[in-house]
């Protein structure tokens, strides 16, 4: 039987009532379960330690109840994705419906009885172990290792790769700098029945305009000035395989023309060349752009983006699924732990908050180069807070309480809000706060409280 780590976290609990929690817990050490226990903090001591919890107790009496709240949001930042169990000497059954929307997964009352607890810790194990199942044999299925995290948001576009991989229908892979375009692109090829021909990769970006046309469907012999022989270009060498067109945004509108007409037919016509090629190639696309702008704009033909995008993959930026990061900090530093051949490290609790308060605008790539910083800088076993070297603007979480962040953030958005929606309204307050569904004095009031002046030519 697999063991589950059980860790019970003590929130101002008395000792009469631990020892009773204790005893349970002791019976099911022979169900498989590892028991450990520690006084919950506002760092606990497994986030990021040796001590990787599967399920958490949290033992509090009545009086605690109001603690409770704030200790259930603490636990899934720190410890995302691990169920919460409450273990309370008496509650109301509204303290506890209040607790289970806010984190808790289920909860055991006194008088505590090993033949009612047992089962229900046991059922809660065996979903655990089932979830974990379900994602690692997704990945192993998928050939997907390198993607880590398991936030939903990831999960759903991971989870298109294999029906992608399976047709020959063009992908558009979409998503901030750093987010691992290419590595999608690789794993659709590589899943895919062309795995054992080419994948090539291209990045339009980074080919001199006058020569993208040249390097995607080569050149005849006296084709321009210097050619004095023939040259077959990338799809040609590509044949039976996958081409991969990162930053595609970037083509010239002549090139445009010959990828839409390429993805039509298949055909292409090398410069200076009469003959018609034809190519057997998988086009999968890449870009970091908002193309729905760029179409809008004129820089991008409509009908090759409805090309390109008949399947799309958006990959969400890091600071959109930051419960991934503690796992992606991990896997990076025993990556890189092992490259400086230093000895296996570990974060203490101080440095993935850090980690965790940043917003991450170079994606997965920064974060790798931070970590790879710090596991070769660092001269201790554990890497610390000050071991993380970020941007002296970045963001963290330890600015502020959660109240202050949160009011400075509701400011900001009041402010940005008011002053749009009076220009639109062209300066007239009665019409502004229609148009935001305010009665007038409402409206006003939130002018004074920002100190947004009326103006000059606003009207009432």
């Amino acid at each position: 039987m697999p063991h589950t780590n059980l860790l019970l976290l003590n929130l101002n609990s008395r000792e009469d009532w631990l020892r009773s929690v204790r005893s349970i817990l002791e019976e099911t050490t022979s169900f498989g379960f590892r028991v450990s226990e520690a006084a919950f903090d506002k760092a606990p001591p497994f986030a990021g330690g040796r001590v990787q919890p599967d399920l958490i107790l949290l033992c509090l009496v009545k009086e605690g109840l109001d603690e409770a709240e704030a200790a259930c949001k603490s636990l899934q930042e720190k410890c995302a994705g691990v169920p919460v169990v409450l273990v309370v000497e008496a509650a109301e059954p509204r303290q506890l419906c209040h607790l289970l929307k806010h984190g808790a997964v289920d909860f055991l009352l006194s008088p505590l009885r090993p033949d009612d607890a047992i089962p229900r810790l046991l059922r809660l194990a065996e979903h655990v172990r089932e979830a974990d199942s379900t994602v690692r044999s997704l990945k192993d299925r998928l050939g997907l290792k390198q993607f880590i995290g398991e936030s939903e948001i990831l999960m759903r576009e991971v989870a298109k790769i294999p029906k992608v991989a399976q047709c020959d229908a063009t992908a558009l892979i979409t998503g901030e700098t750093g987010t691992g375009k290419e590595m999608v692109a690789r794993a659709i090829h590589y899943l895919s029945p062309r795995c054992k021909q080419p994948f090539m990769p291209v990045n339009c970006g980074a080919i001199p305009v006058e020569l993208m046309e040249n390097e995607l469907f080569g050149h005849e012999a006296g084709a321009f000035t210097g050619a004095t022989s023939s040259i077959p270009g990338l799809i040609h060498d590509t044949h039976g395989g996958t081409l991969f067109l990162d930053e595609i945004d970037s083509l010239t509108p002549a090139a445009q023309v010959k990828v839409l007409r390429f993805l039509q037919d298949k055909e292409y016509r090398p410069l200076g060349s009469s003959k018609v090629c034809k190519a057997d190639v998988r086009v999968v696309a890449a870009s970091n752009v908002n193309f729905e702008e760029v179409v809008a704009s004129g820089k991008f033909r409509s009908d090759l983006y409805y090309r390109l995008s008949v399947i799309p993959i958006c990959l969400p930026p890091l600071r959109k699924r930051k419960e991934d990061v503690p796992a992606l900090a991990r896997h990076l530093l025993a990556k890189y732990s092992v490259e400086s051949a230093g000895a296996a490290k570990r974060f203490l609790p101080a440095a993935l908050e850090k980690l965790m308060g940043y917003d991450w605008p170079g994606n997965v790539r920064e974060l790798e180069n931070v970590i790879q910083r710090a596991a070769i800088l660092s001269t201790r076993d554990a890497i610390a807070s000050e071991d993380i070297c970020l941007p002296k603007s970045a963001p963290s979480i330890s600015e502020g309480s959660f109240k202050s962040l949160k009011a400075r953030a509701v400011a900001e958005f009041e402010i940005s809000y008011i002053r749009q929606i009076l220009a639109t309204s062209g300066g007239n307050i009665t019409k502004a706060a229609s148009t935001a569904k305010k009665n007038r004095r409402a409206f006003w009031q939130l002018m004074q409280k920002h100190q947004i002046s009326s103006g000059r030519g606003i009207s009432c």
